[in-house]
């Protein structure tokens, strides 16, 4: 027996056809365009060895001054590759510059110093949505043009319950009462009203006592990246973080950390992003794309566009690929074909979360081709009232609109087939399942306030959709 379904102000269309879905005009043929536009920067063929700098592969000498010197004559001689050798390196963050590949031979490991001071001075960086001053991503770029971490090496944050991650105030990892934490007055939410209130960047300065985390890698108003084959690891806060970039190729990387806000990458105000033959297996989103929080992202209104996801294995994680909740600025094409996503500990498979604070629209996410093992909560989930830290109510009432799923099997979806809620005065708009196979779901579908939702050959726990009573 089918268990109850809750349809709250919803209209649900049952059809053979859905339009534009497999015509030249499709969403799949602008997903082409964007992939074929997209080409790995090239770089001329010229190298420097970081042990030709001083490095010392003993894993407690600090060799920042020999990546420093590597990358900067690598750069007065035009660009090329900066090598990192087979050994382990520990250093402290690590800045590239325009035309640089620092490539990382088989056997080679970068291990990252866990000590805050090393990564002074403070640079311009992000913190969940809001710039500011603070520690230094592990490995920078700003204003670069034609830069790249590639090889077959690992990339070592060193973060644990230790260090670093007891700053997120998360009893799981370290904390306790009495500790310090990013969530005290004079930090987070200190940045959270100057990102609100507009205040300049030289007024947004955090670092020591601030208990912000630095990001992995972040290619900070950057363009013609590429991010290959190399593995990270044990990161202190999200791992991959394109912001204010354009041209992204995220291939073949390798992430495993399972840490507070350990999202996979996370491309922000970013746009013509692939990330492709990845695996994802983390302590966050696997993917989850970001455009800013509240009247910050308002102010900047530069949308993340043109993302596309191919070929990527999510495991653990709280969803596969997921926008928000920082999208305040909009998320537009979203692409996701040909992935795998299995684990008990992935919550999701594809989610929008949002909220009247964040305001912002998402138009046009497009799924297909997924194989879905097992997933708790649900295949997909919307929600326009997603909350954390405090109050997220606000007037700025956010818009989903143009989501399309087709072609995906589920062995297990977990708590919901179809979870989605929106507003009375924002209903989302036009959600397609198209040959969709969900063989277990606790319960088929819960919505609220969608409009124009069609479900075309699609089934539920062996019932097609409108069997489910």
């Amino acid at each position: 027996m089918a268990l109850p379904v809750v349809f709250i102000a919803c209209k649900i269309e049952v059809s053979e056809e859905v339009a534009n879905v497999t015509d030249k005009n499709s969403p799949w043929q602008l997903m082409r365009q964007i992939v074929d536009n997209l080409k790995e920067p090239t770089f001329q063929d010229i190298s420097y060895n970081i042990v030709d700098f001083g490095a010392i592969a003993d894993g407690v000498t600090n060799n920042s001054d020999a990546f420093s010197k590597a990358i900067e004559k690598c750069y007065e001689m035009g660009g090329g590759k900066v090598i990192v050798p087979s050994g382990k390196f520990y250093t402290g963050p690590i800045h590239l510059k325009s035309n640089i590949n620092l490539f990382l031979e088989k056997g080679s490991v970068i291990v990252f110093s866990t000590n805050p001071s090393d990564y002074y001075p403070l640079v311009h960086t992000s913190y969940e949505g809001m710039e500011l001053m603070n520690y230094s991503p592990l490995i920078y770029a700003y204003q670069a043009n034609n830069i790249a971490v590639t090889g077959d090496g690992v990339l070592n944050g060193q973060a644990s319950n230790e260090n670093w991650w007891p700053w997120s105030m998360g009893n799981k990892y370290g904390w306790k009462e009495g500790m310090p934490s990013q969530r005290d007055s004079l930090n987070l939410p200190r940045l959270m009203k100057f990102g609100e209130n507009g205040s300049p960047l030289n007024k947004r300065v955090f670092g020591d006592n601030h208990y912000l985390r630095p990001t992995f890698i972040e290619p900070f108003n950057c363009s013609n990246v590429l991010i290959k084959g190399v593995k990270i690891i044990n990161a202190p806060f999200w791992v991959i973080h394109p912001i204010k970039s354009k041209n992204v190729i995220v291939d073949g990387v390798t992430i495993d950390s399972h840490g507070p806000n350990n999202d996979g990458c996370n491309p922000e105000y970013s746009k013509n992003i692939l990330i492709k033959n990845c695996t994802f297996n983390t302590g966050d989103d696997c993917i989850a794309i970001k455009a800013g929080r509240d009247g910050e992202g308002r102010r900047v209104a530069i949308k993340s566009e043109n993302i596309v996801v191919q070929n990527c294995k999510m495991i653990d994680g709280h969803g596969g690929v997921v926008i928000g909740s920082e999208m305040s600025a909009g998320v537009s094409n979203v692409f996701v074909d040909n992935c795998t996503m299995d684990s008990p500990n992935l919550d999701r498979a594809i989610r929008i979360k949002t909220n009247s604070r964040r305001g912002g629209t998402v138009d046009g996410v497009y799924v297909r081709n997924i194989e879905v093992g097992q997933v708790k909560e649900a295949v997909l989930k919307i929600n326009m009232f997603y909350g954390i830290y405090s109050n997220q109510t606000g007037t700025f009432i956010p818009e989903v609109r143009n989501i399309l799923l087709e072609n995906i099997n589920v062995k297990n979806g977990g708590e919901f087939g179809i979870l989605a809620r929106g507003y009375v005065e924002s209903p989302i708009q036009n959600v397609t399942l198209k040959n969709v196979v969900i063989a277990k779901a606790k319960k088929e579908i819960s919505i609220e306030n969608v409009a124009n939702i069609k479900l075309v050959n699609t089934k539920i726990n062996g019932l097609p959709v409108e069997e489910i009573k």
